[in-house]
């Protein structure tokens, strides 16, 4: 049963900037556009993939229903250094080593204002989770944060929610879909639309993982499980 989280976001005209992004966050992911290729047998994996997964479960990220707006709606997108986490045992980077993963597979938004109405946005998130072989347990709470930002990338506030997942018996897959229920950017007056402000989502990563994210290595979410329990890769 997806989550229904409500933000309050006291974004105005003049853009008051509380924080700036992390030096090593880039644009791009799922969510946003741009992205990194991996080659022809990366695209290839990558479209059966999402092949089985939307066949399996599409519907847990059907399109929200369009709401009418005075304007363009905010960009929202994934951080390309945040889009993935792989959390490592004893940071050592390899298959075996692989603790918990998670990516963000597909993201679907609306927003809706008039007047000088604050401007509404609502977000649906899918999440791939996995379980490695060097997993500590069945259960893993996982980090994730959404930020509104001007169209200069500062940061104007940020928040970060908790999202506990259970991996079912005989599993180390399984999909979670967040519901972010409103997003309330306050506007100034009627001339600012919603494109001056972004919202970005990404995972609550370490350096270490955003690096890794950045130099566009990939594990499967459960990879590692093949060598370790001689498993056949679905």
């Amino acid at each position: 049963m997806p989550r229904i989280r409500t933000l309050l976001f006291t974004a105005c005209a003049s853009l008051s900037l509380l924080h700036a992004l992390p030096a090593f966050a880039q644009y791009g992911g799922r969510g946003g556009g741009g992205g990194r290729g991996g080659g022809d047998d990366q695209q290839s994996d990558d479209d059966a993939k999402r092949k089985k997964r939307d066949e399996a479960f599409g519907n847990l990220n059907a399109p929200l229903p369009q709401l009418k707006n005075a304007g363009p709606c905010p960009f929202v997108k994934v951080l390309y250094d945040a889009s993935r986490y792989i959390e490592f045992k004893d940071d050592v980077e390899g298959s075996a080593a692989v603790r918990y993963s998670g990516e963000i597979q597909n993201i679907s938004s609306v927003c809706s204002y008039k007047g000088d109405e604050p401007i509404v946005v609502k977000a649906r998130i899918l999440f791939e989770l996995g379980r490695g072989p060097q997993a500590e347990g069945r259960t893993k709470t996982y980090h994730y944060w959404v930020a509104v930002t001007d169209r200069n990338h500062a940061v104007i506030d940020k928040t970060t929610f908790e999202m506990p997942v259970s991996f079912p018996s005989g599993q180390d897959r399984t999909f979670a879909t967040e519901t972010i229920g409103k997003i309330v950017i306050p506007r100034k007056d009627t001339n600012v639309s919603g494109a001056n402000f972004e919202v970005l989502i990404g995972f609550e990563v370490t350096p270490k993982m955003a690096i890794f994210n950045r130099d566009g290595k990939r594990f499967r979410p459960n990879a590692g499980q093949a060598s370790a329990s001689a498993v056949t890769q679905p």
